[in-house]
């Protein structure tokens, strides 16, 4: 979590595009940012603080799910690229 935004979404692109993330980890990843640009909300925005908790919740959620379906080493391989190392797979 200490890494800086524009790592972070170089990471979340990779994985994306990463062949050893599996279709259901890259199907969470759209459906998530969608749900958050949508004016539609399970508790609306205008309510204070429990509008922004629910999309909160839905983006921790999400990714959760996309680190829990993509294997393990698969997640440390493309940290390890995005800070600057070179992998050896």
């Amino acid at each position: 979590m200490a890494l800086p935004i524009r790592t972070k979404l170089t990471f979340a692109w990779r994985m994306f595009r990463d062949p050893g993330v599996p279709m259901g980890a890259k199907v969470v990843m759209p459906a998530v940012l969608v749900y958050l640009a949508s004016p539609i909300d399970i508790i609306p925005d205008f309510i204070p603080v429990l509008g922004q908790l629910d999309d909160l919740l839905v983006l921790f959620l999400g990714l959760g799910i996309v680190l829990w379906l993509t294997p393990r080493h698969v997640v440390e391989d493309l940290l390890f690229d995005v800070e600057g190392g070179v992998s050896i797979h």
